[in-house]
């Protein structure tokens, strides 16, 4: 009765109940109604999703046979054919769950919504449901552990650079809503600027993807997709999630609300965390890694006839303690930072204050990062054809405080704004090729305000690029490919630094009026272009076996700075040297692999080959005599090198899910990665030393066991069990040229964890609890892409262990309460 009087009233609210075709239904599983399902019909451009009761309406159907497909995550696509010679046709389907993931649809690195299956390029998915049943730190967080092949540098625990392949910083595009995200991505010491808790799926290309997204893309695409509630009735709907951890005390909470009154829909989303300072079984607390995060999003769209038109508006804001390693040499206890310059001994500073460590407060040694940001996403319906468009602003604010004796004057204080422009088009299928124009780049300008610390100059930065996308399937193979030509304008004018008379510290000067300050960047001005394509095949074997191959050149254009650097970045304790003359870098990535859904397990093999040219990294500055240049007492200093590379290696993944043990599943994984250094003339110093390339993750190898409960014991429903190991190999192969990494041991660390629906004597579900523990066992351990391994002052230590460890033993919880 309530399903009729539901659907009678969205014909009521239609006004046009008499000249529209409604197409209704509802979807379940197991008797259960499934949310989120997608149901598209034909090649009518019309679709939509299931809403939380599992059921959808989709209205405007042309008269005639249809094909409609059902899809969603973990579940068999279902595939009908209707003919729709009535006004009201009803639908009810039942969706049989599963493990593969070769029907489902991406949208990232392609020119419109695409199947996995039909993709030559790697690309993984995380889903909302795998990043809801995991406890995570941040974003990158829960997508290292759910893809192979992506790794991250980590300076401490909310501090994560995605790395794609041994591939990281500018070179991997970290997307939010399909817009690249910009937040000065090349700092090591702050993470991606987005609410985890309002992420709903994450897309990761690995390889480059510089055909449709242009420079940085080298390395491939993050995509962090928002989520968009489905729900269609004039209530408001949203979850609160809440999160604690014992090892840092991380407290967070978070709150979604959506609201769907007419054609329009709005969603709103308020995150808080908070974090002291986490611990282990070698260094205890470590003083100065605690954090404060505030995040507001919003969003409104409306959906009509013609498309849609999303307006979507972000606000993140971060403190962020600065550690820098410096204990007490007897006792290895932290110590902290009172005075400046020549008064300050780094290896005679008073120790930490034991409260300090367990405080939620934020030291005056600090970072604020904040980031702003305002977009619009637009689709329209041109006959066959559809036009996308995309504008956007970001602003990003990033103060690092570094002076105990003057604690509210910040050391680094940039403030970069970017305009994001993206317009592509999707022509008429024409003899089943389906064909994409495009043209998208950013407009940047950065400035340095109030500070005492100038790493890299005020600049302005224009890039444009415009690319062909073409795929098209003969018989069992599929193909895809294209080109693209990237420009990219960077300049700044000269760039002088004078003494602030009223504290001594370095200040920007006027370059109008120079006398007494000294010119420290040069003006430049530079053009970088670049040509870029991918060519790749899927071959369909059968229904349940593909082979796929791709050839692609990516294009990245040197970062700001690597070309411009030239100071101290106060929050990641270096010097940097940039060279001006360095060029742009260019890859050439073979992919080849190969997908068997079989009836027990899913496997997947992935290999490939890259060969990069003017590829740039950094190095440890060292004198003739082999000593650490230190420019700034108490900070190493780092000048960027280029060379030719090559990057090789592949994954594994076993996946079994045996059909005599339906509630059983074992995810494994496989992941190896070795980079190259083909610079003669450093290897000639020390072939052994200079060999490799820095940040490439070691061997590793996941294994997790998941058991799902499908009876209801009492109020727990759903109850799901996992455990797992995380193995690390040693790192052997690294670039030890003057220091600059050292070898890294192996480990094993063991995860736990527990799920269920807690639900009332009625049934009614009242919120959903997960338990889990990470590193179960406490092992202390170094990881070899955490820049605190190199956070150590001095040359031996009483207890043998150098540099600060990874975070010990962590139980979280978290619990969901949908309304």
């Amino acid at each position: 009765m309530l399903k009729c009087f539901s659907f009678f009233m969205l014909l009521w609210s239609s006004g046009v109940i008499n000249a529209q075709t409604f197409f209704h239904g509802t979807i379940a599983s197991g008797g259960k109604p499934l949310t989120d399902i997608t149901i598209i019909v034909g090649n009518t451009g019309r679709g939509t999703k299931s809403d939380t009761n599992g059921y959808y309406l989709i209205t405007n159907i042309p008269k005639g046979s249809h094909h409609i497909k059902y899809s969603g995550v973990g579940y068999y696509t279902h595939n009908v054919r209707i003919n729709f010679t009535t006004d009201t046709v009803l639908k009810n389907i039942e969706l049989s769950e599963s493990s593969s993931q070769l029907k489902e649809v991406v949208v990232t690195g392609v020119s419109r919504a695409t199947e996995l299956r039909s993709n030559p390029v790697p690309v993984a998915v995380i889903t909302k449901q795998q990043m809801e049943r995991t406890v995570n730190n941040n974003i990158i967080d829960a997508i290292t552990k759910g893809v192979p092949g992506v790794t991250a540098v980590t300076t401490g625990p909310n501090v994560s650079k995605p790395f794609i392949r041994g591939l990281g910083y500018n070179r991997v595009l970290t997307l939010y809503d399909g817009i690249r995200q910009e937040g000065q991505q090349w700092g090591d010491e702050h993470g991606i600027e987005v609410d985890q808790y309002g992420i709903s799926r994450a897309e990761v290309v690995k390889g480059p993807a510089s055909l449709t997204y242009g420079s940085d893309a080298l390395a491939g695409v993050v995509n962090l997709i928002p989520y968009v509630p489905v729900n269609n009735s004039r209530v408001v709907t949203g979850d609160l999630t809440t999160d604690y951890h014992t090892n840092n005390g991380l407290i967070a909470a978070s709150i979604g609300l959506a609201y769907k009154p007419s054609a329009w829909k709005y969603a709103l989303r308020a995150t808080a965390k908070s974090a002291h300072n986490y611990r282990n079984a070698i260094d205890g607390y470590v003083y100065n890694t605690a954090y404060q995060e505030y995040i507001l999003s919003g969003m409104a769209r409306v959906d009509k006839k013609w498309g849609y038109s999303q307006f979507s508006a972000t606000v993140y804001d971060n403190k962020q303690e600065i550690p820098d390693g410096s204990r007490d040499s007897i006792t290895r206890r932290f110590t902290m930072q009172v005075a400046e310059g020549a008064s300050d001994d780094i290896k005679d500073r008073p120790l930490a204050p034991q409260d300090w460590l367990s405080s939620y407060g934020v030291t005056p040694i600090h970072q604020h990062i904040q980031h702003y940001r305002l977009y619009n996403k637009t689709e329209v319906k041109l006959g066959n054809g559809l036009f996308n468009s995309m504008l956007g602003w970001q602003q990003s604010v990033r103060r690092e405080y570094n002076h105990p004796t003057l604690p509210q004057q910040a050391g680094l204080y940039v403030v970069l704004n970017t305009l994001n422009y993206d317009f592509r088009y999707n022509l008429p299928s024409l003899k089943g090729w389906e064909t994409a124009i495009g043209l998208n780049g950013i407009y940047q300008t950065n400035t340095s305000r109030d500070a005492t610390d100038f790493p890299i100059p005020d600049y302005n930065l224009f890039d444009i690029g415009a690319f062909l996308f073409l795929k098209k399937s003969f018989g069992k193979i599929d193909v895809s490919g294209g080109l693209r030509y990237d420009t990219r304008h960077i300049d700044w004018p000269d760039f002088f630094v004078g003494t602030n008379a009223s504290n001594r510290f370095e200040q920007k000067a006027d370059p109008n009026n120079s006398t007494g300050s000294r010119l420290q960047f040069p003006e430049f001005k530079h053009i970088y272009n670049g040509v870029s394509g991918s060519l790749g095949l899927t071959y369909n074997v059968s229904e349940r076996l593909l082979l796929k191959a791709n050839v692609a050149r990516g294009y990245r254009a040197p970062n700001i700075t690597e070309i411009g650097s030239n100071g101290l970045d106060p929050g990641a304790h270096i010097v940097y040297l940039g060279n001006r003359s360095f060029d742009p870098e260019f890859s050439l990535q073979e992919d080849i692999g190969l997908i068997a859904y079989l009836n027990d397990a899913d496997v997947q093999v992935e290999l490939f080959n890259n060969n990069i040219q003017n590829y740039i990294y950094q190095s440890r500055l060292d004198d003739e005599q082999g000593n650490p240049v230190i420019i700034v007492p108490g900070n190493v200093t780092y000048q960027y090198q280029q060379s030719a590379a090559q990057l090789y290696g592949g994954e594994l993944t076993v996946n079994l899910h045996p059909r005599s043990m339906k509630w059983l599943t074992i995810n494994n994984s496989l992941a190896y990665v070795t980079g190259i250094n083909k610079n003669e003339a450093l290897r000639a110093q020390s072939n052994d030393a200079a060999k490799y390339l820095p940040f490439i993750p070691p061997l590793h190898l996941r294994s997790q066991a998941k058991a799902g409960l499908n009876k209801s014991y009492g109020m727990f429903s759903k109850i799901c069990v996992i455990a797992g190991i995380d193995m690390y190999a040693a790192q052997n192969r690294y670039y030890g040229l003057n220091d600059t990494e050292t070898a890294t041991p192996g480990y094993t660390l063991v995860n736990a964890g527990l799920s269920s629906t807690i639900k009332t004597r009625a049934g009614k579900p009242l919120f959903d609890l997960s338990v889990q523990a990470d590193n179960l066992f406490d092992v202390a351990y170094q990881s070899n892409l955490s820049r605190l391994k190199y956070f150590e002052y001095y040359s031996t230590s009483p207890n043998g262990r150098k540099g600060i460890y990874n975070m010990g033993r962590n139980i979280s919880f978290k619990i969901i309460v949908p309304f």
